[in-house]
């Protein structure tokens, strides 16, 4: 039986957290031996913020470092930067001649981004949704791990692939579908009291890979709980949840189960729970910073990595690109 062919992104804006690590990269781990899989870097889609080149650049290593050192191998699968595909930004602009303006700007994140940032609506904003689908459909990808917020996009990405082959008359992109080992895709709680462990609710929402423990134990004394349960039983609130939901991922369920029980009874000590928590988190990610600190100093297997994940990923979107060109009509005399 044929290996899926998978393909994930992550957009450099700094390092890893472990929301990243729990809701993607420790399932890369696993996909990389059992499906033919594409995990590139998306510094492309970093120009849409307009970011220095000094700081590119740093990002776009750290994430590299990181994704190495949580357990990717670059000789199971294909760990490239997207900006070392020039056929991506060929097909991207073949699929914006077919993406129409009515369709993009209805595009939730679209929509939330230019109301949060007014003086930044660039064109690649807009056409973000046609380039992270020449992301995917290049490799004809069958399987995308995406968390929910990426789904409108995935349903995006069968769209521009489906009508690119209806109109030129050729079967050349599959339809690609969401992928996760769970039955649900996986979000990770952040530390505000709110949603998804992410960025862009600031750096003290999420756990970073290489957080030394001093700066693990700070943020869990700071994360967001409640002002604690007046009846007995009562369900524990969002913020509460969030941190009961991380240390069953970094605990174990005997320590989960004690502290809703402390909870349930209205005898929680938040300060208690915080600590113990911490420590966990530190347990848990020292020997991957432990691995960030020595890949970080290896120049050398950084860029053997970087060249080799190039000429894999461009054997097969140089492939697709030659078939997208023959059926729109790009041909030699």
């Amino acid at each position: 039986m044929s290996k899926e062919i998978i393909v994930s992104g992550i957009r450099p804006t700094g390092n890893l957290h472990l929301g990243n690590y729990l809701g993607a990269v420790n399932n890369f781990i696993k996909m990389q031996y059992e499906h033919n899989c594409y995990f590139f870097i998306a510094d492309y889609h970093s120009l849409t913020t307009h970011p220095n080149p000094i700081d590119l650049h740093k990002n776009v290593r750290q994430v590299l470092v990181e994704y190495l050192a949580c357990g990717l191998d670059p000789e199971a699968c294909t760990l490239y930067i997207q900006s070392d595909l020039p056929q991506v930004a060929e097909l991207y602009m073949m699929l914006n001649m077919h993406a129409y303006m009515g369709e993009l700007e209805r595009v939730a994140s679209f929509k939330e981004k230019a109301r949060t940032q007014p003086n930044n609506v660039n064109a690649g904003l807009l056409t973000y949704p046609v380039l992270m689908a020449a992301d995917i459909i290049i490799h004809k990808a069958t399987k995308v791990p995406v968390g929910k917020d990426q789904e409108q996009h995935l349903e995006m990405a069968r769209t521009f692939g489906n009508r690119f082959n209806r109109i030129y008359e050729k079967e050349i992109f599959p339809e690609p579908f969401a992928f996760n080992y769970g039955k649900e895709l996986v979000k990770i709680p952040g530390l505000q009291g709110g949603g998804k462990m992410s960025k862009s609710d600031g750096d003290g929402n999420v756990i970073n890979l290489n957080d030394s423990p001093e700066v693990i134990r700070k943020k869990i004394s700071r994360a967001v709980t409640d002002l604690g349960p007046t009846e007995p039983n009562t369900p524990p609130t969002t913020p509460v949840q969030n941190l009961l939901d991380l240390m069953a991922i970094v605990s174990g369920n005997e320590k989960v189960s004690h502290y809703a029980n402390l909870y349930a009874n209205c005898s929680i000590r938040y300060g208690d729970m915080k600590k113990d928590l911490a420590e966990d988190l530190v347990n848990y990610l020292t020997p991957i910073r432990e691995k960030i600190a020595a890949i970080d100093g290896d120049e050398n297997l950084l860029k053997r990595v970087v060249q080799i994940g190039k000429e894999k990923a461009n054997i097969s979107a140089q492939a697709t690109l030659i078939e997208c060109r023959e059926a729109i009509g790009f041909r030699g005399f």
